[in-house]
């Protein structure tokens, strides 16, 4: 049997060619897509496709197979690009819905001193003026759902020229909790922490001390085309078990119901385990995500406004983010969740939210040994203060 010496030649040109493309020009390119915070169904994309082109182009140059197997090949290829399209599309108009997740835009918004900045202010001179050097070097974080008010205190007492000297941060419920057990700031504002952040203070040999300083609704809402208005928390349990899964089962649609969870540990997803009463959870939807160190990784979902959704945030937080009335709030056991209903009670998720501090166990609280720290405490619960939390959208203690 003749070698035929040209056309083995010819083949491992051919992939020479391919796998010299693929390390000089594919590999560069996904990792720049990837770590350049380009969606994840980009880098995905761009993963089985770039393969496909080049195994394409190599077999077809290759001489090894006839024209119509060419032909078979490329159609194939064709294929790919085709499916590979529509995973593209679907990614596009997935990032196209509304969420109910937008940080940036909330700390951009309300930042104090910022021009144009939401964050409120009093008509009179504050009683509280942080003049002196002690007291402006509290350092401050938070929720994000609670970045409106703090950040209204901060406008109010803080001295503007000194503003950007001060730590006034807003990390998130999770890193707030975790900065103020490290003791990286004096004080947070947040909702009461979960137990496993109690127990992570405890490892500490600290104790966390939760000084109510306004109210607000823990919220359900949906899609605002879906018929559904209200559900009973019985309801609620149900769907965050995982036993009721469609909407019919509470006079909706016959669709699935898309049931979406916050990270483990942030205050509404806290709030959403208590009120299961120590039901499971059932397992959250996760999405994968850019991370530049570790490539594409798995988080929690953020809430996507699809037809099918429910989420739950706190109300100022859920109301905010999506303003255009793409969402609706549901009512609980009947009732909406309004600031009169919080006030009075009568909605039946609502609670405190809290300036936190943490002392060593079996010392006073911190607001017992630091004048400044006590100073902004006793302001915050002043008229002063209470009218701050209700100009910034919150319920105000009385």
């Amino acid at each position: 049997m003749k070698i035929n010496w040209s056309k083995i030649g010819q083949a491992w040109s051919s992939f020479l060619i391919s796998l010299l493309l693929g390390v000089v020009v594919l590999i560069p390119l996904i990792l720049y897509v990837s770590l350049s915070g380009f969606p994840p169904y980009i880098t995905k994309a761009l993963m089985g496709l770039g393969p496909a082109f080049l195994l394409a182009i190599a077999v077809a140059g290759s001489g090894l197979v006839q024209s119509r197997g060419c032909r078979r090949v490329w159609m194939l290829f064709l294929t790919v690009c085709l499916v590979t399209a529509g995973y593209v599309g679907h990614g596009v108009w997935r990032d196209h819905l509304p969420t109910v997740d937008d940080r940036a835009l909330l700390l951009q918004e309300y930042e104090p001193f910022k021009a144009g900045t939401r964050a409120v202010a009093l008509e009179e001179p504050s009683t509280l003026q942080m003049k002196d050097t002690a007291v402006r070097r509290l350092r401050l974080d938070g929720a994000t759902a609670l970045y409106p008010v703090y950040a209204s205190f901060v406008q109010v007492v803080y001295p503007e020229e000194d503003y950007r000297e001060t730590q006034v941060a807003c990390s998130g419920t999770v890193t707030a909790y975790e900065r103020l057990l490290d003791r990286e700031v004096d004080m947070i504002f947040a909702a009461a922490p979960s137990q496993a952040q109690l127990e992570a203070a405890e490892r500490k040999g600290l104790e966390l001390h939760l000084v109510p300083i306004g109210r607000e609704a823990f919220v359900f809402f949906v899609n605002s085309k879906n018929p559904v208005t209200g559900l009973t928390v019985e309801q609620i349990q149900g769907i965050y078990s995982g036993r009721i899964t469609n909407w019919k089962e509470v006079g909706g649609r016959n669709q699935s119901i898309r049931p979406f969870q916050r990270a483990e540990n942030s205050g509404s997803q806290s709030a959403l385990q208590r009120l299961m009463e120590g039901i499971p959870l059932m397992e959250p939807e996760e999405e994968d995500v850019v991370s530049a160190m570790d490539g594409i990784i798995r988080q929690v979902a953020s809430y996507r406004n699809y037809k099918n959704a429910i989420g739950f945030s706190f109300r100022f937080y859920a109301t905010e983010m999506v303003s255009s009335n793409e969402i609706r709030l549901l009512a609980l056991n009947g009732v909406e969740p309004t600031k009169e209903t919080i006030r009075d009670g009568s909605y039946p998720i609502s609670s405190a939210f809290y300036a936190v501090t943490a002392s060593p166990k079996g010392h006073p609280a911190a607001k017992d040994t630091d004048e400044d720290l006590a100073a902004l405490l006793d302001w915050i619960l002043s008229p002063q203060g209470q009218s701050i939390v209700e100009k910034a959208g919150y319920v105000a203690l009385s």
